[in-house]
C-alpha cells in the first residue's frame, strides 16, 4: 500500500485526547485582611512547588506548554516542553514536592520533602537543606527572575533562600496561620507571596497584598499559588479545582463543582497571563482562558505514585505531544492477530476486483490514498475481513481547497502563517473524517494503521508533518481506538525526523520473502515492537504477524 498514515504519540495512553470538557466555575475569592507581621528567621531547605516568576521570559512564537512532576520524582514534559532527566530510577530521596523552571525553559530543579535540591538542563544547583535538621517538610519553591537562585518554602512557613534569592521574611515564629502550601515571587524577584491551606496570603518584600481567601469558607483547602506575569495579582487553587483570583489575575474558570477523579494539587500561568492550568494528582490537566491542552499524565502515573507539581514552559507547537517519564514504552499489550498468522491488505486500487482469500489478519483501507477521501468499496472490503477487520489511513499534509480542514480544530483558530496549528488540525480532523465513515457504515474496528510514505503530499518541515500524525494519534485515542504506524526507516525518517512515538509498527518491506520473520523485532522507528511485515505475495500486498 505504501500511501501514508502517520502517527506521533501525542497523548499518554490512556488519556483521551484534547480534554475538552465543561467545568463549573466557583467565583474568585473575598479579601481578607493585611497580611500577618512576617518574622525574618532564616533557615536553610531546599524545595520547589509554585510556579517560576518571570515566565513572561519565555518565548511567545511557540504554544506554551508545561511539565509535571510526580512524589516519585517522575517529570514528564507537554506540548513539546523539553524532558532532561528526573529521579525516577532513583529511590534514595523523600518525596517530591515542587517543580520549577528556569526563565529560559532549558532546564529545572526538583525539591524534596526534606529540602534536597536536584537539578537538570541549564538549572545550577545553588544549595539546598538537604542533610538538615527541618522544623516541617519542604512544601514548595519559587525561583528568581534570572535564574541564579531559588526560594524554598516549609509547612510551618519557614522560607530558604540560596543562589541570588535575597531573603525576605517569613513566617516560621508565628503558629497562627494554617499550614503554609505554596510560594511564588514578585516579577522583580524582591519579595513573594506564601498562601496557607485557608487560603490566607502573606506578603513579603516588595510583593503587595491584592487580597486572600483567609476566613471565606472553603469547600476543601488551597493547594497552591501562582503570580501573574507583570506581578500585580495571583490566583489560588483549592483541591476541588476552585480557583480564586486576586489583583489583576482575570478569572477564567475552575473545576469547582466538578466530579474529580483526583484532588488537584496544583496551578501553573500560561506565559502572558492569560490562563492557567489545574493539575490533579492523577495527572490529570485542566486548561482554562488562553492555557491551550498540551496532554495530560492521566493514565499514566503508576500505581503508588501521584504528582505533585505543574509548572509552564515554552513548548514547540506540536499539539499534544509529551516525553518524559509518563510514556509508556509500549502502548499495547499485544497485537490484535494470532501468532505468525498470514492474511492480506486491500484498499481501493482492489476496488471492483476479486478479493483475496479471508485470512485471519485482514487490513482494509478507509480512504482513497490520501486525507478527507473515502475508499469507495470500504464497506465491500470490510465485509470481506470480517471479525478481524484492522483499518488503515492514509495521510499527508493540509492540501486543497477547504481552508476549514486545518484552520479550525483541537489546537484552536490558526494564525495566519501558523503551519503547525494547521497540521495537528488537519491531521485530527482527517482522522475524524475517516472515523465516522467507518462508524457510520457499522464498523468498529480497534486498530488503526497510520500509513506513511514519502509517495504522498508532505512538508519540507519535519516538525509540520510530526502535527499532522500527533493529531490523527490524538483524534484515534480519542475515540477509543489504537494507533499504529505503516512505514520504513527511511521513509519514516524522510517524514517525521527523529520522532519516536513509541507505537507498534507495520514494517514494509517492498519485495517477495519467504522470510519475513526476518524482519520482526522488539523494536522500530516507531518506538514499539514490530507487529506485521508486509511483502508481496502474487497481486496482493502479503502481511505476516510477528
Amino acid at each position: 500500500m505504501l500511501s501514508v498514515s502517520a502517527l506521533l504519540a501525542v497523548t499518554p495512553a490512556g488519556a483521551a485526547g484534547p480534554r475538552l470538557r465543561t467545568l463549573g466555575s466557583k467565583a474568585p475569592g473575598t479579601a481578607s485582611g493585611p497580611p500577618a507581621p512576617a518574622s525574618a528567621v532564616l533557615g536553610g531547605i531546599s524545595g520547589l512547588l509554585g510556579s517560576l516568576p518571570g515566565t513572561e521570559l519565555l518565548p511567545t512564537t511557540a504554544k506554551p506548554g508545561y511539565r509535571l512532576a510526580s512524589a516519585a520524582g517522575r517529570v514528564g514534559g507537554y506540548g513539546g516542553t523539553p524532558f532532561y532527566g528526573s529521579l525516577a530510577s532513583s529511590s534514595a530521596h523523600a518525596p517530591v514536592v515542587g517543580l520549577a523552571a528556569t526563565p529560559d525553559g532549558h532546564g529545572y530543579w526538583l525539591v524534596a520533602s526534606d529540602g534536597g535540591v536536584f537539578s537538570f538542563g541549564d538549572a545550577v544547583f545553588y544549595g539546598s537543606a538537604g542533610g538538615r535538621p527541618l522544623d516541617a517538610p519542604v512544601v514548595g519553591i519559587t525561583g528568581t527572575p534570572d535564574g541564579h537562585g531559588y526560594w524554598l518554602v516549609s509547612s510551618d512557613g519557614g522560607v530558604f533562600a540560596f543562589g541570588d534569592a535575597a531573603f525576605y521574611g517569613s513566617l516560621a515564629t508565628s503558629g497562627s496561620h494554617a499550614p503554609v502550601v505554596g510560594i511564588t515571587a514578585t516579577r522583580d524577584g524582591h519579595g513573594y507571596w506564601i498562601v496557607g491551606s485557608d487560603g490566607g496570603v502573606f506578603s513579603f518584600g516588595d510583593a503587595p497584598f491584592y487580597g486572600s481567601a483567609g476566613g471565606t469558607p472553603l469547600d476543601a483547602p488551597v493547594v497552591g499559588i501562582t503570580g501573574t506575569p507583570d506581578g500585580h495579582g495571583y490566583w489560588l487553587v483549592s483541591s476541588d479545582g476552585g480557583v480564586f483570583s486576586f489583583g489583576d489575575a482575570v478569572f477564567y474558570g475552575s473545576a469547582g463543582g466538578t466530579s474529580l477523579d483526583a484532588p488537584v494539587v496544583g496551578i501553573t500561568g500560561s506565559p502572558d497571563g492569560r490562563g492557567y492550568w489545574l493539575v490533579a494528582s492523577d495527572g490529570g490537566v485542566f486548561s482554562f482562558g488562553d492555557a491551550p491542552f498540551r496532554g495530560s499524565g492521566s493514565g499514566d502515573v503508576p500505581t503508588g505514585d501521584a504528582v505533585t507539581a505543574i509548572v509552564s514552559g515554552a513548548g514547540t507547537n506540536i499539539g499534544t505531544s509529551a516525553s518524559g517519564d509518563f510514556i509508556p514504552v509500549v502502548l499495547p499489550t499485544g497485537t490484535p492477530y494470532p501468532h505468525a498468522a498470514f492474511g492480506f491488505d486491500i484498499s481501493f486500487p482492489q476496488c471492483h476486483k476479486t478479493y483475496p482469500v479471508r485470512s485471519a489478519v485482514a487490513v482494509v483501507g478507509a480512504n482513497n490514498g490520501s486525507a478527507f477521501t473515502t475508499n469507495p468499496c470500504f464497506a465491500s472490503e470490510a465485509a470481506w475481513a470480517g471479525p478481524n477487520l484492522t483499518v488503515y489511513l492514509n495521510l499527508n499534509s493540509p492540501q486543497g481547497s477547504d481552508p476549514t480542514e486545518w484552520t479550525k480544530g483541537p489546537d484552536g483558530n490558526c494564525a495566519s502563517g501558523d503551519s503547525v496549528c494547521d497540521a495537528y488540525n488537519y491531521g485530527f480532523n482527517a482522522a475524524q473524517h475517516s472515523i465516522a465513515m467507518v462508524h457510520s457504515a457499522g464498523f468498529h474496528p480497534n486498530t488503526w494503521w497510520l500509513d506513511v510514505e514519502t509517495t504522498n503530499h508532505w512538508s519540507t518541515d519535519t516538525q509540520a508533518n510530526d502535527a499532522v500524525i500527533s493529531g490523527m494519534i490524538a483524534a484515534i485515542r480519542l475515540s477509543g481506538g489504537a494507533p499504529a504506524i505503516y512505514s520504513t526507516n527511511y521513509q519514516w525518517g524522510q517524514i517525521a525526523g527523529d520522532y519516536v512515538p513509541n507505537l507498534p509498527a507495520w514494517y514494509a518491506t517492498g519485495i517477495a520473502t519467504f522470510f519475513p520473520q526476518h524482519w520482526c523485532s522488539k523494536t522500530s522507528f516507531a518506538g514499539g515492537p514490530v507487529y506485521l511485515v508486509q511483502g508481496r505475495a502474487g497481486s496482493f500486498d502479503g502481511a505476516y504477524e510477528c
